[in-house]
């Protein structure tokens, strides 16, 4: 008998799988030295559980250097099975051992009492603009200076529900600690209530001296000690609790009075598990701002869904200014200088003296703030007579249809040529030169200074932001990023009928098509982890474009582990159709009849009238309208339509799939509906994915992006859109089978993944899977799933 492993203290279950126990020691081994490691592991794995378990294992080792646990993924279910494991691990540590604190990463309206409560003027829309306003204000009254303390505000607050029991005077509204009325008849105070818990404050905001302020801010504030460690002004001892989630900081928080935002930031350094998503690490006004402890070789990083960690951080360290944003930056400059125009004119004002001093401060002069809102005045004029010379060229007739026009993209440059972009050209014809570039982003933060003194409007001002992006825009080079007008689709009536703007909203963009150094810099400043998918493979090319092999150079090492289905593979049928391919080409517009059609409308068909609920993945959603309409016709059991929309409607559809009898439901492969579903148990009992689903090759951007892969890989086509095709279709068909007494029908629709052939696909298959995906020709298919469907169950070892 062997003695156990460290970690086992910390493995939430019985007994881990010979895979997980395997992939806990790579990862525990690799972290020693400051390595990674990249793990694919089918679904059923146990990968969270894994992760969780090494990563715990380091930072509970006396002898590390590691402090946390830093979790990052892309799906939101994944995160709550993060929350769900590491709750499992709590409930199972050994008798003696502390809870393993855990924190969840949300945003502000998540959290905010009252845009959770829609009160006090504050909404999930406007809840960023009135916070700042409001903290900023409060700070104001209690800094240097000025009017008051926090315990005064705090009191202020306070004291207003004591008013209100004395006087009698509530009526209505949620009670709160008073809950009952006293002997007298007095009505309770007027508490502000949330999720049904009672907050000490009234439901509005409050105000001292007129100005209005957060007490929910202020009482965090003045919970802060003398040497300003935010940690001792949490008001409860998250080691005691395990786990905190949401709802319950937002009820510890802001049942004590204080600020639950505050409070998540004051623990982010704190606790031992850190749960969040990509944009808590590369995204860089979210680190610059309140994750940036958790950036340190003392964090255990864990990527989660990692096989989407380069397109998600190419989209983070991208960046756009919106012709709308450039019109308020531009007015927002004009509304600086103007205090100092009056004063000119002879007109004194106390403005003109507060702009005086705030440029005086900051090191900026009128010359500049007047010469860069030129530039944005003539930016603009520069983007209208592109945008309107690229319509009157590609659509004459645009003015008489604007509701007809489709989302497009200008190039800026040609995308296959890396070279200077016609936007910086012009501006350098124009004189706006190096400087005003590289002073764009100073000035924008001087004028959004100026602006909250000057206003007391909750107000997001644009001038930081289009200063911060256009100074990327000079300072960035040419061959890894790429510069285009977008233009998006809306319907303004306000704008002139016969301008552009009226049916679009125009983005002057800097697309990062490269983000592999940002991605392995951002890697390297942790002290090791868990990159982790049920689809990463080819493992060499994700090393290459995640920048590890970058990391490996430089000494950190990187292992790889690949771990297949371990449940019996008699309960399963994995089948490569060897039909007509799925192309654009071959199969035409939605709707035209060809034999590449019929005969993937015949595959699809036969297998969705097997019994049970059936997952249909297609590479466009207009595809798979058309599909759905076409089963419709042909099958007796109902068939669902995934169409591009939000988390409502989603989840209420998932909901009508998973009720009742058998259904189809058939989706995008380019959804949210085939990655990181968990359709447990007879959820699902087929998947079929038609074609291989690669993005449209005609966009500029994409062009620029294979460009930029073929210079730095040589190997463009392959690792900017064949491999991520393939591994859409993989986590498809990986929805199928969750546990070792699942059965289930993978069916992979298309001759590239049968046949190894020119476009053929099986060679970026890891080796288990090519095996067993054996090619069937259509009109063997019925017999291969009769043929399944008669075998007994596998009984799981």
């Amino acid at each position: 008998m062997t003695d156990s492993p460290p970690w086992a203290d910390f493995f939430g279950h019985p007994e881990p799988y010979p895979e997980q126990a395997d992939g806990i020691d790579a990862a525990v081994d690799a972290a020693e030295d400051g390595g990674f490691l990249a793990l694919e592991g089918a679904c059923g794995t146990g990968k969270t559980m894994l992760a969780l378990t090494a990563g715990l294992d380091r930072v509970r080792d006396p002898d590390s250097d590691f402090e946390r646990v830093f979790v990052l993924t892309s799906v939101k279910q994944q995160l709550r099975q993060f929350e769900t494991d590491l709750r499992t691990i709590n409930d199972d540590l050994p008798k003696g051992y502390d809870p393993v604190s855990g924190l969840t990463l949300v945003g502000k309206a998540d959290v905010c009492p009252y845009a959770r409560e829609n009160r006090g003027g504050i909404d999930r829309e406007n809840v960023y603009e009135r916070c700042e306003g409001l903290r900023e204000r409060t700070r104001n009254l209690v800094g240097d200076g000025g009017a008051t303390t926090t315990s005064n505000l705090v009191s202020e607050a306070r004291s207003q529900q004591v008013g209100l029991m004395d006087s009698g005077a509530a009526a209505g509204g949620a009670s709160g600690p008073a809950d009952a009325s006293d002997e007298g008849g007095s009505p309770a105070a007027d508490y502000l209530s949330v999720d049904g818990e009672p907050t000490p404050y009234r439901p509005d905001t409050e105000e001292y001296d007129d100005v209005e302020f957060c007490p929910f801010y202020a009482g965090f504030l003045d919970d802060l000690p003398d040497d300003g460690d935010p940690a001792e002004a949490v008001p409860f001892d998250v080691t005691e609790l395990g786990h905190v989630d949401a709802d319950e900081l937002v009820r510890l928080a802001a049942g004590h009075g204080s600020c639950p935002h505050s409070i998540m930031g004051a623990l982010v350094p704190e606790v031992e598990v850190v749960i969040g998503n990509y944009y808590h690490a590369f995204d860089p006004v979210t680190t610059g701002t309140f994750t940036g402890a958790l950036l340190d070789d003392s964090t255990f990083v864990v990527c989660d869904e990692a096989h989407m960690l380069e397109p998600r951080v190419r989209d983070l360290v991208s960046d756009a200014v919106a012709d709308a944003s450039l019109r308020d930056a531009e007015n927002e400059l004009t509304r600086v200088v103007q205090p100092l125009s009056f004063e000119t004119a002879g007109a004194e004002s106390d403005d003109a003296a507060l702009v005086r001093g705030e440029l005086e401060d900051a090191d900026v002069t009128v010359e500049e703030i007047e010469a860069v809102r030129e530039f944005y005045a003539d930016l603009r004029g520069e983007l209208d007579r592109r945008v309107t010379a690229h319509l009157d060229r590609e659509r004459p007739d645009w003015r008489a249809s604007m509701r007809d026009l489709d989302d497009t993209e200008i190039p800026l440059r040609d995308p296959e040529e890396p070279g200077e972009d016609e936007i910086t050209a012009w501006a350098a014809d124009e004189g706006y030169g190096e400087r005003v570039w590289a002073r764009a982003e100073q000035v924008g933060a001087v004028v959004k200074r100026v602006l909250d003194s000057l206003e007391d409007e909750d107000k997001q001002r644009a001038a930081p932001g289009v200063g911060r992006t256009l100074n990327a825009w000079y300072r960035e080079g040419h061959t890894d990023f790429f510069r285009a007008i977008e233009l998006e689709r809306t319907f303004d009536e306000t704008e002139p009928p016969d301008s552009w703007r009226r049916a679009y909203n125009a983005r002057l963009a800097l697309h990062n098509c490269l983000p592999s150094e940002p991605i392995g810099d951002r890697l390297a400043s942790f002290g090791g982890g868990v990159l982790m998918s049920a689809t990463l493979e080819p493992m060499d090319l994700f090393r290459e474009v995640t920048g590890l092999d970058h990391l490996s150079e430089r000494g950190r090492p990187v292992v790889e582990r690949t771990y297949g289905l371990s449940f019996p593979e008699e309960n399963r049928a994995s089948l490569a159709v060897d039909a007509p391919k799925f192309t654009h080409q071959n199969r035409g517009a939605p709707g035209e009849e060809n034999p590449t059609r019929l005969a993937h409308l015949d595959a699809t068909a036969a297998v969705a009238r097997r019994e049970g609920n059936v997952l249909v993945g297609t590479p466009s959603y207009a595809e798979a309208t058309w599909m759905a309409e076409a089963l419709s016709e042909r099958l007796d059991k109902p068939v669902l339509l995934d169409e591009s929309s939000g988390d409502r409607e989603t989840e209420s559809l998932k909901d009508d799939f998973f009720a009742g009898d058998g259904k189809v439901l058939v989706t995008s492969l380019r959804g949210t509906l085939t990655e990181g579903v968990d359709y447990r148990g007879d959820r699902l009992s087929a998947a079929v994915v038609c074609g291989v689903p690669i993005i449209n090759t005609a966009r500029p951007q994409t062009r620029a992006v294979i460009t930029a892969y073929d210079r730095r890989f040589e190997s463009g086509f392959e690792t900017a859109l064949t491999v991520p095709a393939v591994r859409k279709a993989r986590q498809a068909v990986g929805r199928v089978i969750r546990g070792p007494d699942e059965r289930g029908v993978r069916v992979l629709l298309d001759a590239r993944y049968a046949r190894d052939s020119w476009n053929g696909v099986r060679e970026y298959f890891p080796e288990h899977e090519r095996e067993e995906y054996q090619p069937v020709s259509p009109d063997m298919l019925e017999v291969a799933l009769d043929r399944f469907e008669s075998r007994p169950p596998a009984a799981s070892e």
